[in-house]
């Protein structure tokens, strides 16, 4: 996300929030919605859709055209990660 050494500035700079450059985790993710077991997977593409869909009221990444979750299950024993994005 960006280059090494350089994301305490881009921290500082805004660049991760919900309506900076590149957004990371604009829900708050697992500390805001807690870990509901075998359906954070679940709540995650629905989050991506959402700001795909420009539904993410109160939230909404602006002009949100790509969405990446990474979620991990069991004792570190599965992964998965989804990227969705909308079509031109």
């Amino acid at each position: 996300f960006c280059d090494r050494g350089q994301a305490a500035e881009e921290l500082k700079n805004g660049t991760f929030n919900w309506d900076g450059e590149t957004a990371v985790n604009p829900s708050g993710g697992l500390k805001s919605f807690g870990h509901p077991i075998g359906s954070t997977g679940c709540r995650m593409l629905t989050e991506i859709t959402k700001q795909l869909q420009g539904r993410a009221e109160g939230r909404q990444v602006p002009e949100c055209k790509i969405g990446l979750a990474h979620n991990l299950g069991g004792a570190f024993s599965v992964c998965a990660t989804t990227i969705l994005g909308q079509r031109d």
